[in-house]
C-alpha cells in the first residue's frame, strides 16, 4: 500500500521522531510511506491533487488533528489520525479549529491517542466514535552516540571550565516555542544558582518559533546559571541526557514527552511539570518528581540532590516503566494492525 503520512517535520524534535518511527514501523510490513511536512501545504486542495497523482496514494496518516489533518479532508481515500497533544489539550479552546477538528475525527477511518488521558479529552470535546480511538503509548528507543564529549558540549553552551566535572547540570530538553515554556524556571534556577554556582540549567533544542527563540535567548544571555545549547542529533541529545544530573519539562502542554521517557531508559532523574500529558507517565516520588510551580520545582530538585535514595528509586522504576509501557515492538505491531485497516478499506472503495 502507497501511503501520504503529514506531520509537522521542524527538524530534531520530538513530533519528527515519532513520525520517522512511525513510518518505519509502516515500511517494515512492506508498505511504501512518504513523510511530508504539513507546513508545507498551504490548503487541502493540494493534498488532493497530490493523493490522485500518478501512482496514486492509496491511504493517508496524519499526526495532529489540526495542522495535519484538517489537510486531508478534501481527499477521497481512507485516512487515520495521531493526535499529537496541542489539538487536544489546547486546539480545541479555539471554536473554529474545534469543529474542523470534529469533521476530521468523524471522516477518519481510526484515531491514536498516547494516553487514556487524551482519549477521554478527545471524547469530551469532540463529537467522536470512541470505539474508533484507539490508545498506543509512543514506543521508545535510545542510542548514545560514542563520540559525544561532555566537556566540549558545556563549553559550547557557554559554561566555564573551571569545576565543570563537579557542576549539577539539569538539562531543560525543549524547542523553543511558547506551549514548552522554557523561561518558566529561569527565575528560580538563576537565584538558586547564586546560592551554589554548581546547580547550572541547560535549555537544549531547536529554535522552532523564530521570534519567540530570539526572546529565550536574551533572557538566558542575561540571567546567571542558564544557559542555551543549539539542537543536537538524537544520539548527541541522548549522549548529553545520559550524563546530566535530572532532565527537565516545564511544559504547558504535551501529548507525550518522549524526552521524559527517553531520560527513564537512560536511567536519569526526571523533573517534570504536573500537567496531565506528564502526569500519564510520570508517577511522583515513583518514576520521577512532578512540581506544579517553580518553587516546587526548586524544592524537589534540592531533594534530589539531597536523597540518594530517592534518586536511585526514580531511575530504577522509571526505566521498569519504560520497558513495560513503552515497547517498541508493540507500537510496531499496532500501527501495522491500523494500516491494514486502510489498506481493507481501499480495496472496498475501488
Amino acid at each position: 500500500m502507497k501511503l501520504l503520512f503529514l506531520a509537522c517535520l521542524s527538524p530534531k524534535t520530538g513530533n519528527h521522531t515519532t513520525a520517522e518511527r512511525i513510518r518505519s514501523h509502516i515500511e517494515s510490513a512492506g508498505h511504501t510511506c512518504e513523510l511530508r511536512d504539513a507546513a508545507a501545504f498551504q490548503s487541502s486542495a493540494e493534498v488532493a491533487n497530490l493523493i490522485s497523482g500518478h501512482p496514486p496514494f492509496e491511504g493517508a496518516l496524519a499526526i495532529h488533528l489540526f495542522r495535519a489533518g484538517s489537510l486531508l479532508l478534501d481527499i477521497q481515500v481512507p485516512f487515520g489520525v495521531i493526535f499529537g497533544g496541542t489539538d487536544i489539550n489546547e486546539d480545541v479552546k479555539v471554536e473554529q479549529k474545534r469543529v474542523v477538528m470534529e469533521r476530521v475525527l468523524l471522516k477518519a477511518r481510526f484515531a491514536v491517542a498516547f494516553t487514556d488521558k487524551l482519549k477521554e479529552e478527545a471524547k469530551l470535546f469532540l463529537l467522536s466514535q470512541s470505539c474508533k480511538i484507539y490508545v498506543q503509548p509512543q514506543g521508545i528507543q535510545t542510542e548514545v552516540s560514542e563520540k559525544f564529549c561532555w566537556t566540549e558540549f558545556l563549553r559550547s553552551s557557554g559554561l566555564g571550565v573551571e569545576l565543570m566535572d563537579e557542576l549539577r547540570v539539569f538539562l531543560l530538553v525543549c524547542g523553543l516555542r511558547r506551549v514548552k515554556d522554557p523561561l518558566y524556571l529561569v527565575d528560580v534556577f538563576s537565584e538558586w544558582h547564586r546560592e551554589n554556582p554548581l546547580n547550572v540549567l541547560v535549555v537544549i533544542g531547536p529554535r522552532i518559533d523564530p521570534v519567540f527563540s530570539v526572546e529565550v535567548e536574551a533572557v538566558v544571555k542575561k540571567t546567571a546559571g542558564v544557559f542555551l545549547a543549539g539542537a543536537r542529533s538524537q544520539r548527541e541529545l541522548h549522549a548529553a541526557m545520559k550524563r546530566c544530573f535530572a532532565v527537565v519539562n516545564s511544559s504547558v502542554s504535551e501529548g507525550m514527552s518522549a524526552a521524559i521517557l527517553e531520560a527513564m531508559d537512560l536511567g536519569v532523574p526526571v523533573l517534570a511539570r504536573d500537567i496531565p500529558g506528564n502526569a500519564a507517565v510520570v508517577r511522583h516520588e515513583s518514576t520521577g518528581l512532578l512540581y506544579s510551580s517553580p518553587q516546587e520545582f526548586l524544592h524537589q530538585s534540592q531533594r534530589l540532590l539531597s536523597d540518594r535514595e530517592l534518586s536511585e528509586r526514580l531511575v530504577r522504576n522509571g526505566k521498569l516503566y519504560v520497558e513495560e509501557h513503552h515497547s517498541l515492538g508493540q507500537e510496531r505491531e499496532t500501527y501495522q494492525r491500523l494500516v491494514d485497516t486502510l489498506l481493507l478499506a481501499y480495496g472496498h472503495s475501488v
